[in-house]
């Protein structure tokens, strides 16, 4: 085999850093972008934020406070440089995003949240004002770290009992824990508020509660005594619990009413879930009898070159520093295009999902229209991934809601006119079909099927039992109530 050295022309495709920094930069939520801006911005002298006060200035001003500043350090020096730096334009300081030229009329508002104490916060702080001795505070403090989010007691006595033991015998206290002192602590606890707080089940919570509340109540003794038959009321055995509690239908359907006015999970209240939120990306308003779409201009970051730095900038300067300014300004100018690539990206398709979507906007989940990621990138002319990228984690503020723009990609079922509809206008058709059935005889999956179908939509009983259960609404059986 004979060795030898030739040319060879081949075509070959490659990620660019650039592209590759954009195509990363697509795919990132709003706060994942603040924080790799900001990251930018500590590793990068030639990038800077422009704030507000910096925005609102005149050309003539930054450029007269250029020229003081470069005549100031001039005169300072001990010697005049070869070269002035006159090397940088005012094109290439970068102070405005192109997709942000309108800001939507929103009026300030004050931020009023405020930090909610957790559920085992609040009932320490009870504890703390009860007159317990030194093994009972002990005891309602293991108490109270045995609670769960519902707010029920999720240990058994005897590891409280073994819990609060252990913390005495490393106290090197000498006293004795006993299963009663436990149940003595645990009735104190759960009269605290919120009432029902460390019951074990859903019945001692409710029956708690009725103890506590006044004695004339309307058809307490009834509600009370409901309780004790648990069991039967939640298998709907009407019969039976009628006869088993000697109450009458109209006692029975007043009980009930009573059990409702209750609260079946009093931790809850305390969760702290409530208080996340999420930023929306884009907005979408309606604006004379059409639907106007823009970017949200609270999360725009606007960015630019740093002109003092710029300017330091030499031509045939072949030294370390003036090479470094020179890279750093070259990844600052890729940044910050890469940045306005995405918001322009994600205008087009955010654009484009309204356009197919008026309908929703209008009356809700049942208009929405069957759309596929395909659809959005053959008509914004980008690819499939591309378009996935740009929907992932990003929010679509509308006068309906706050939705993820994966939110607008259903699939679609045929209807008997040869047209589509979109899965989600079912499950919404679904729901609203059960929220208006009688719940003394409810819609049977069978029969909602051919209610869909008199309305054109044609489905099967096994995709309405599906769309059901991704509903979460139980089955028809469950529905019913007797009462």
């Amino acid at each position: 085999m004979k060795l030898s050295v030739g040319l060879k022309v081949a075509n070959s495709l490659s990620l660019t850093p650039q592209l590759q920094q954009a195509i990363r930069l697509l795919q990132l939520s709003s706060l994942e972008l603040e924080q790799e801006i900001q990251a930018q911005l500590e590793t990068n002298p030639l990038l800077e934020k422009v704030e507000e006060d910096q925005a609102t200035q005149s050309l003539d001003t930054i450029k007269e406070e250029q020229s003081e500043r470069e005549l100031s350090d001039s005169l300072n020096a001990d010697h005049l440089p070869d070269e002035l730096p006159v090397d940088t334009e005012w094109d290439d300081v970068y102070s405005h995003q192109p997709t942000s030229l309108e800001r939507p009329e929103y009026e300030e508002r004050e931020d009023n949240r405020f930090a909610q104490d957790s559920l085992k916060e609040h009932m320490l702080g009870q504890i703390n004002l009860l007159h317990f001795s030194t093994v009972d505070q002990l005891i309602a403090y293991c108490i109270v770290d045995a609670l769960d989010d519902k707010g029920f007691l999720d240990a058994d006595l005897s590891e409280i009992v073994g819990s609060a033991q252990h913390v005495l015998n490393q106290m090197d206290y000498d006293a004795e824990v006993e299963e009663d002192e436990v149940i003595a602590v645990l009735k104190s606890v759960q009269r605290l508020d919120p009432v029902g707080v460390a019951a074990r089940n859903l019945p001692e919570c409710l029956q708690l509660q009725l103890e506590m509340s006044a004695h004339d109540l309307a058809y307490r003794k009834e509600a009370l005594l409901l309780l004790k038959h648990y069991e039967l009321f939640i298998a709907n055995d009407l019969n039976k619990l009628l006869r088993q509690s000697g109450l009458n239908t109209e006692q029975l359907r007043a009980a009930v009413e009573v059990l409702k006015t209750l609260t079946p999970y009093p931790g809850l209240a305390f969760d702290r879930k409530d208080m996340d939120y999420q930023i929306p990306d884009v907005v979408v308003s309606k604006k004379n009898e059409g639907w106007h779409v823009q970017l949200n201009p609270d999360i725009l970051p606007k960015l630019r070159v740093n002109p003092f730095y710029a300017n330091m900038i030499r031509r045939a300067d072949q030294s370390d520093d003036n090479q470094y300014l020179r890279n750093q300004m070259l990844d600052a100018k890729n940044f910050i295009k890469s940045i306005d690539e995405r918001h322009k990206t994600l205008l087009k398709v955010a654009t484009c999902i309204v356009q197919h979507q008026r309908k929703f906007l209008e009356i809700g989940a049942e208009g929405m229209h069957p759309l596929v990621l395909r659809d959005v990138a053959e008509e914004v002319e980008l690819h499939e991934s591309t378009v996935s990228r740009v929907t992932t984690n990003k929010f679509l503020l509308t006068p309906r809601g706050l939705f993820e723009l994966k939110y607008f990609f259903s699939s679609h079922v045929g209807t008997t006119t040869g047209g589509e509809v979109s899965s989600t206008a079912i499950r919404a058709k679904i729901k609203k079909l059960i929220a208006d059935e009688n719940p003394c005889k409810p819609l049977s999956d069978n029969t909602i099927a051919n209610m869909l179908k008199e309305e054109g939509v044609d489905v099967a009983r096994r995709t309405v039992a599906k769309y059901r259960e991704s509903l979460h609404i139980p089955s028809s059986s469950d529905r019913k109530v007797l009462i």
